[in-house]
């Protein structure tokens, strides 16, 4: 058989920044009201903690950092919604720490509709990088339905008003909200491209005990999205993303005793994310190497792929054969590109 030209292409995922992120959650804290689907007590592990509790660890934790770069991030509840006495308490602790050999990353989380052009302006002078936005979607129906307490309109307003302040924007969708089906979602991934955030994370929606959801859930008024599905439009929006440039830094809710112990139903597994990047690289490999002239006789990958290229389960095995891609054939090398020899 005569070899012909080697194909050469990236791999689609945006190069991740490596840094340290230390995360310091505030369950529920600032939070207006308890949303349908919510119990940050079951997914952060922590139960009622109080904030000078937090501020304390928090200072713990900081005078034990032993040097070099690091970022932190506050999450788990509405930040802004906090006084502006206790953010303050917070942000004044971080910039004792900041510098480069220190804290270089601020990050916080928060609502849509608890920020606005003002307070966005001095959490950037308080040495706040990023703001992650919890928008879960951009339908006003599924937000209702949900009890967010705002709509569409906000969500997509809040986005811009984060990129007007120069702030990295990031935005934390939950596909399988009540009333949110697929082509739903496909246009929340649509929306939140045209924003385009530096960061995403994708948060299937599960059923914890306890919840309005599971009340939904009892009666027979909510049914989750199947897993299957969850990870076939999860993985084939984390490829959307990754062609756009956008990180895409977390794949399902962590696996936390308290959330397992509480969790009813729902597409929740332990290799989620695993199974979502294994679709986005199948789905890309097919996209590039589908027309190309010739079979596949060998092709090398990046040494990370090794864990995602057959699947969870060997699941994308089937389809890779189809490309010509089958054990033998595939290496893994140090280079972060993809290269494909074809054969006539």
């Amino acid at each position: 058989m005569t070899k012909i030209f080697s194909h050469r292409f990236p791999h689609p995922e945006p190069v991740q920044k490596r840094l340290k992120l230390l995360p310091v959650f505030l369950p529920f804290a600032g939070c207006p009201s308890r949303c349908v689907f919510c119990d940050q007590h079951a997914q952060t592990g922590l139960g009622g903690l109080r904030l000078e509790d937090a501020l304390e660890a928090l200072r713990d934790r900081l005078a034990r950092e032993d040097g070099g770069a690091f970022g932190l991030g506050f999450f788990g509840g509405t930040f802004t919604g906090l006084s502006l006495a206790w953010q303050e308490r917070f942000l004044e602790l971080a910039s004792r720490f900041a510098g480069p050999g220190g804290l270089v990353h601020l990050r916080v989380s928060t609502r849509p509709d608890r920020v606005d052009a003002e307070s966005l302006r001095r959490l950037r002078g308080s040495g706040v990088s990023m703001i992650e936005l919890g928008v879960q979607s951009f339908s006003s129906a599924v937000l209702a339905t949900s009890g967010r307490g705002y709509d569409g309109a906000v969500a997509a307003g809040a986005c811009d008003m984060v990129r007007a302040a120069g702030l990295e924007l990031g935005i934390q969708l939950l596909p399988g909200l009540p009333g949110h089906d697929a082509p739903l979602w496909r246009e929340d991934v649509r929306r939140t491209l045209a924003l385009a955030p530096d960061v995403v994370r994708i948060y299937p929606c599960v059923v914890v005990r306890g919840t309005g959801l599971a009340a939904l859930y009892d009666r027979g008024e909510y049914a989750p999205w199947p897993l299957e599905t969850a990870v076939q439009e999860s993985g084939r929006a984390v490829l959307d993303f990754w062609q756009a440039g956008v990180r895409v830094i977390r794949l399902g809710l962590a696996g936390e005793p308290g959330l397992l112990e509480r969790l009813l139903a729902g597409p929740w597994h332990p290799a989620f994310g695993n199974m979502a990047r294994s679709l986005a690289l199948r789905l890309y490999l097919e996209e590039r190497l589908s027309g190309l002239a010739g079979r596949v006789s060998r092709i090398f990958l990046p040494s990370r792929c090794g864990g995602e290229l057959w699947g969870h389960g060997r699941d994308n095995v089937e389809a890779l054969a189809r490309l010509g891609i089958v054990r033998e054939n595939v290496n893994f090398w140090s280079e972060t590109d993809i290269a494909v020899e074809l054969e006539e």
